[in-house]
């Protein structure tokens, strides 16, 4: 667990609030799973054992926008892995 000490804000609220179940190392993690999404899709994160094991990543697309090639050339740019 993160035991990082919290700062507060002018206002008294928690800048940083005490993380009770992810480690402070996985937040970047999640936050480029998100970007990694774009305008549409839906991050899931898995738990096992307690612990997060995995982080499965789902992008969608606006059938109203579609191109032909879209598809193919928006996954190339895409990838990742984690």
């Amino acid at each position: 667990m993160d035991t990082e000490t919290t700062k507060t804000d002018p206002y008294g609220n928690n800048e940083r609030p005490e993380l009770k179940f992810l480690v402070s190392s996985q937040i970047p993690m999640i936050d480029e799973a998100l970007a990694a999404v774009g305008e549409f899709g839906e991050v899931r994160l898995i738990v096992e054992r307690g612990r997060l094991r995995f982080v499965v990543t789902q992008k969608s697309f606006d059938a109203q926008k579609w191109q032909p090639g879209d598809f193919a050339r928006k996954a190339k740019l895409s990838r990742l892995s984690f």
